[in-house]
């Protein structure tokens, strides 16, 4: 992994599997607005399909959440004033994985690391 400023956009993909259905409604009610103030927008969601192949367990829902920045990203998860809304996810949820991406315009970026 490399270092950042917190600038730029950023994708976080969620996988997570379903374990309290009211918890996590209780989380969704709420968190489309939240995540929208702190600069995000939901790009995509899904329900699992088929697993074709894959290092990690199979997920039941993928949510994909690009963000103005990471800064923005933090500042929705360090929000006090959403202290009481994040429990909601973690006890809706299981299994989560949540990882953050760099924007890319196209491969060349990493194509060109690897070939170094």
């Amino acid at each position: 992994m490399t270092e950042h400023d917190g600038t730029g956009p950023v994708y976080a993909l969620n996988l997570f599997d379903l374990a309290d259905r009211e918890e996590y409604l209780a989380y969704a009610r709420r968190s489309t607005a939240e995540v929208a103030r702190h600069g995000g927008r939901v790009v995509a969601l899904g329900r699992l399909r088929e697993v074709v192949r894959g290092d990690i367990a199979p997920r039941q829902v993928l949510i994909l959440v690009e963000w103005e920045s990471e800064t923005a990203f933090r500042g929705y998860l360090d929000d006090p004033a959403l202290a009481d809304l994040h429990p909601h996810r973690v006890r809706g949820s299981a299994a989560y994985v949540w990882h953050l991406f760099d924007r890319l315009q196209d491969l060349r970026p990493l194509l060109k690391c690897v070939a170094s």
